[in-house]
């Protein structure tokens, strides 16, 4: 099975999470975290900075590593780096997206998430979690 090797970004402000819908392709309309394929020869970081200018036009600080999410769909296998991130710069304007919105701990899970963003859900609830307290 073929390896797709992909970054995310979870964009982080005030304690809210930024999520995208999909406006394209076999998960069109699923929820997901901004990001993309890694180029070769690019590093995880680099990646992501470049996916989230082409794909919102706006420039993140990529932070801690929370968690690389493996997960078999049925005609690839994903490998997808996920980071804390916050915007440096830009307004998160969608070009590729149909729709986005900013969850908060009490609504992370009221959308329709695509599958291997569905992991991540309870990992950035404990993120958060420990950053409200450390508050």
């Amino acid at each position: 099975m073929k390896t797709i090797k992909v970054v995310a970004a979870i964009i982080i402000h005030n304690g809210s999470v930024f999520a995208t819908q999909r406006g394209y392709g076999e998960f069109k309309d699923g929820w997901e975290f901004p990001g993309g394929k890694v180029e070769v020869n690019e590093s995880l970081e680099d990646a992501l900075i470049r996916e989230i200018k082409e794909e919102l036009d706006t420039e993140i600080e990529v932070g801690e590593l929370l968690d690389t999410v493996e997960y078999d769909y049925p005609d690839f296998h994903l490998s997808m780096a996920c980071f804390i991130c916050t915007v440096k710069s830009g307004d998160l304007i969608l070009k590729e997206h149909e729709a986005a919105k900013w969850l908060n701990q009490d609504n992370l899970d009221s959308v329709e998430w695509l599958p291997a963003d569905q992991g991540l859900i309870g990992e950035i609830l404990s993120y958060l979690d420990s950053t409200n307290s450390i508050k």
